[in-house]
């Protein structure tokens, strides 16, 4: 008997033995390893972690104790963590500590990533400022967080070309290009911030109060999908920090559906699977369902570009609406993601074919190229005619900077070529056989997927979701003479105008989603208050969290609660401008700002007020109309008439324009005699906006006056120009022919065909008057 217990007692020993000094596995056992065991980044992880006692690498990402006793010891600390790393952490990608960890093989990515546009928000912050009239002004100043470009404005990544572009950019356009961006300034932090001063004058209080709201407002609505924090926790807008943001896959409910028995399987929050979703070579595997794929799906984008130029959702064809139907079974409403219910429109034609956003944006695109972009003109380096070309040439024969007229002040003459390698950071992704060569964007650098086939002129796009796609030439199709229609062949050929002066999603994009009137309320009444997303960024500990990045928290929350709504929507063929390129493009509403404050007391301090700011020369109404790619391309464009006979397009507002909104407007029985109301207990409808004596789409007027802000960012950003208007505008054209149609005579020798001509019909008709006009001349 004793000898058979103390055989127990040894073998319970050995056993506590081997548990207490397993490693992580001991619990997670079936996890899924962040990258395929046999990748590059995988056997390089394990080695890191074999050299302080991890075989499998665990704590070169989490940190931790792989020889700890129990789950708080293993969680504890990071002992001879080669990065430094002090506590163990969750969420390895975030923002936070990713130089620790990313950043032990990705380092110039990382230092790259923190001055790039995703964790700035330096555009947004401007643009934003700038049309509540709290910064008047272009230049580029705040950020979320305190950071500055230490090493001048030579690019860290980039081919020499690049670099030279860039610096000649950024020298021409100082503004746009800063060298430092400081903290976007506190909200009010006590009732006393609310509080008309002593000596104060009301006009100087209520100054200062919309300029309290623009900051809270930013700082609450704005800025939570930044890379810094975690974001608001709901149905797809789940996501990591930092790396993690892009490159950890969360599903849109936010449900675990890997191995890993320690996660919880029905708890919302979690991420998709323990892998890393990036390039091609990438694969992400997910038990639940069997499916493999590869690339980061746009809806990983959408988690943050849902809002404000809503690009993400645009692409794949879903524009916001505020009904709840098609009803749901059970006759429930729509059910919410992104926090706003949809309606399907047309989706991209490049989500069609299966692209993701990075098999057309680069990685400076993404994560920078080490100064400090602006805004996402200064930072996005790529055209659609580096893929496509024009109808007299490949995209190779083109110019460096083609595409880009007002920005291209450093680009070489001569054509642009191709690459035959890929310089070291692009190595880091699936490397592609060059054959002939890859294709190069507008900047001068290579797009390390998109191949010009050896010995033809026919190019592929290699997909990170593993297609191979044929891009169509537009030059191909110029020579062979294959172009879809008519209309197409005018417009892209036999006008060059078209091709040097537009954008090709100025006609290529099938709609806009366009929300006028951004009316927001902030409300610094006792208890409103709101998530503060900078100072919950900027409040964040060594194991990486913020003081709202875990499921169950909060964030740091800010005095005053700020809420929007609008005056309508639509997504019909938008309203056309010019860019910061200088060339005409779609716009669309960006921050239509009419703004209302209301005081601790209840007080209305501010009521629908919108700034004077100055753009392009002119002190207008800061009503930004902002100069967008849609993403919504479509093979088909928008029709002639839909520019040239259109009081919209052209920027005149629509045909029944909203006017006299700067009255106030009451609904009642009346003496329409006299215009007077009978009842004494009419009350007001509709309350006025001073100064909005016009259409929320019109943006100038016939005689060139310009009343809303078009694009706060870049100084060629503006209306389109007059001559441009009146050389564009071609209403009433059909009464050059149609007036004569009384004159039996004159009809009849015109109009040879019997009954009424279809459109072909008069096509074919003026084209023959007008080359038999010509043969008169000539005899």
């Amino acid at each position: 008997m004793l000898r058979s217990s103390l055989s127990k007692i040894a073998i319970f020993v050995v056993l506590l033995s081997s548990w207490a000094f397993a490693d992580c596995m001991s619990c997670h056992k079936g996890i899924e390893d962040i990258r395929h065991k046999d990748s590059d980044m995988m056997k390089q992880i394990k080695a890191m972690g074999a050299t302080v006692g991890d075989p499998n690498g665990c704590i070169i990402c989490h940190g931790g104790n792989p020889k700890a006793t129990t789950k708080k010891d293993a969680h504890k600390g990071a002992p001879g963590h080669p990065g430094g790393l002090e506590a163990f952490v969750r969420d390895p990608g975030s923002y936070w500590v990713m130089d620790k960890t990313c950043g032990l093989c990705h380092s110039d990515t990382v230092n790259n990533m923190k001055k790039a546009l995703m964790a700035t928000e330096a555009g947004k912050i401007q643009g934003n400022l700038h049309t509540w009239g709290s910064e008047d002004t272009q230049k580029v100043k705040f950020g979320d967080y305190d950071i500055k470009d230490m090493d001048g404005q030579t690019p860290t990544w980039g081919t020499k070309t690049y670099k030279k572009y860039m610096v000649a950019m950024a020298k021409k356009y100082k503004d746009q290009f800063p060298t430092e961006l400081k903290q976007l300034p506190l909200p009010p932090q006590s009732s006393a911030d609310l509080m008309q001063k002593p000596g104060e004058s009301h006009e100087a209080f209520v100054k200062r109060m919309g300029y309290n709201a623009s900051i809270s407002y930013q700082r609450s609505d704005c800025q939570r999908c930044h890379v810094g924090v975690r974001g608001r926790k709901g149905r797809g807008d789940w996501r990591g920090m930092g790396c993690s943001a892009c490159h950890i896959p969360y599903g849109n409910e936010g449900i675990y559906e890997g191995n890993d028995p320690t996660i919880n399987k029905k708890e919302h929050g979690h991420l998709l699977v323990h892998e890393m979703q990036a390039t091609r070579e990438a694969k992400v595997h997910v038990p639940t369902t069997g499916i493999t794929f590869s690339g980061i799906h746009p809806e990983t984008c959408n988690s943050c570009h849902n809002r404000g130029k809503r690009i993400g959702v645009s692409y794949m064809g879903m524009m916001e609406q505020p009904y709840g139907s098609p009803l749901m079974p059970g006759g429930k409403a729509q059910s919410k993601t992104h926090g706003k219910r949809y309606t399907h429109l047309q989706s991209d034609i490049h989500f069609k074919a299966g692209m993701t956003c990075q098999d057309c944006h680069t990685s400076i695109d993404m994560h920078g190229d080490g100064n400090i972009a602006g805004t996402t003109l200064g930072q996005v380096e790529i055209e659609c005619s580096d893929c496509h070309g024009t109808t007299k040439k490949y995209p190779w024969e083109l110019k460096i900077g083609y595409g880009e007229k007002e920005l291209a002040v450093g680009a070489p003459d001569g054509s642009r070529g191709l690459a035959k390698t890929l310089p070291a950071w692009m190595k880091q992704g699936t490397v592609y056989n060059p054959e002939g060569g890859y294709l190069l964007s507008t900047r001068g650098n290579p797009l390390g997927n998109v191949i010009k086939k050896k010995d033809s002129n026919m190019v592929i796009a290699h997909l990170a979701s593993g297609k191979d796609l044929i891009v169509p030439l537009l030059k191909t199709k110029h020579i062979k003479k294959t172009f879809k229609s008519q209309d197409a062949e005018v417009a892209m050929d036999t006008i060059q105008a078209h091709m040097d002066k537009l954008e090709c999603y100025s006609c290529h994009s099938s709609w806009a989603p366009q929300c006028y009137g951004c009316h927001v309320k902030t409300d610094y009444r006792k208890g409103k208050s709101k998530i503060d997303w900078i100072a919950s960024g900027s409040t964040h500990f060594k194991n990486g969290e913020t003081s709202e990045s875990v499921l169950g928290t909060k964030g740091k929350k800010q005095i005053g609660k700020s809420s929007e709504t609008r005056s309508y929507t639509e997504w019909e063929d938008p309203i056309l401008g010019i860019n910061g390129e200088g060339l005409v493009t779609p716009i669309m509403p960006g921050c239509q700002v009419t703004y209302t404050v209301i005081g601790p007391k209840g007080e209305t301090i501010i009521l629908n007020k919108q700034a004077r700011v100055h753009d392009n020369g002119h002190i207008v109404n800061g009503i930004d109309m902002s100069p967008v790619q849609p993403h919504t391309t479509a093979a088909k464009a928008r029709t002639c008439e839909s520019c040239h006979s259109s009081q919209k397009a052209l920027g005149y507002g629509k045909k029944d324009p909203m006017i006299e909104q700067d009255k106030d407007t009451k609904i009642d029985i009346q003496d329409l005699a006299t215009g007077k109301f009978a009842s004494s207990h009419t009350t007001v409808q509709m309350k006025a906006i001073p100064g909005m004596n016009f259409g929320w789409s019109q943006v100038v007027t016939r005689d060139g006056k310009q009343l809303a802000n078009v694009g706060s960012h870049w100084p060629a950003s503006r209306p389109l120009d007059q001559d441009m208007r009146e050389k564009m505008e071609r209403t009433g054209v059909c009464m050059g022919c149609h007036k004569n149609t009384s004159n039996a005579k004159l009809w009849k020798k015109v109009n040879t065909t019997p009954g009424i001509l279809t459109d072909k019909n008069h096509i074919n008709k003026v084209n023959a008057i007008f080359h038999g006009y010509v043969k008169g001349l000539k005899k």
